[in-house]
């Protein structure tokens, strides 16, 4: 059996990461966990949380996983991509995606720029995603100075693991992605050291990569790396 973690981004939660986490539960039998990690999800308390107490989630998270199933495999979102690449530096992960990983850094002004291009670009009534923008839109002024502070630290912290890195890994970056530049997946290919690794660029996508044009083709090119 084959248990997999999924891991959202900054600020963000598991309706980040939805389609295709739905897409793996239609067309596979795994077990799939989508924990929001403290202070995230659609009501944002990030006040006095820090990276230290996302990590430890997702990592209680991956321990009860491994204590359950044969094989493991971890999906990472942004900020949950470094996570996940700190995971499997740490632990046996048989495979590891990360999408548009926060390897460099995340551009915060654009967050409300990107939620307002999936309006425009008609994601709107498949998505549900006018509450997406509305959350996007109201989302930087609930979000403490001090909690930007920790993902950066988060993000020094998990880079130090990108070379201890064994797994099979698959990293899939928007070319239209604003917050996170994609050449960070240039940089991540470079310092994961891992000997298999498949690096993809979608070319409509932005940063909210498992929600934009190219989901479809996403979801696929996932499900095919995981299951070859």
């Amino acid at each position: 059996m084959i248990g997999c973690l999924v891991i959202h981004g900054y600020t963000g939660g598991p309706y980040e990461v939805e389609p295709l986490v739905n897409y793996l539960h239609e067309h596979t039998d795994w077990h799939i966990e989508v924990p929001t990690l403290p202070g995230h999800g659609r009501q944002l308390d990030l006040k006095g949380k820090s990276h230290k107490n996302w990590i430890s989630a997702a990592e209680e998270a991956l321990k009860g996983l491994m204590g359950k199933y044969e094989r493991i495999y971890v999906i990472g979102f942004s900020m949950g991509g470094m996570i996940s690449a700190y995971l499997a530096a740490k632990y046996k992960v048989d495979k590891l995606v990360l999408l548009a990983p926060a390897g460099k850094y995340l551009s915060f002004k654009q967050i409300a720029v990107d939620a307002g291009g999936f309006v425009a670009d008609g994601v709107r009534g498949k998505l549900g995603s006018n509450k997406l923008y509305n959350h996007y839109r109201n989302k930087l002024g609930r979000v403490p100075f001090k909690a930007n502070l920790e993902f950066l630290k988060l993000v020094k912290f998990t880079r130090g693991y990108l070379k201890k890195v064994e797994s099979e890994v698959l990293i899939a970056q928007g070319q239209m992605d604003g917050m996170v530049p994609y050449k960070t997946a240039y940089y991540l290919d470079k310092e994961i050291t891992s000997e298999r690794k498949e690096v993809v660029f979608f070319e409509r996508s932005r940063h909210l990569i498992c929600l934009g044009d190219d989901r479809e083709t996403l979801n696929g090119m996932v499900l095919q790396f995981l299951t070859k």
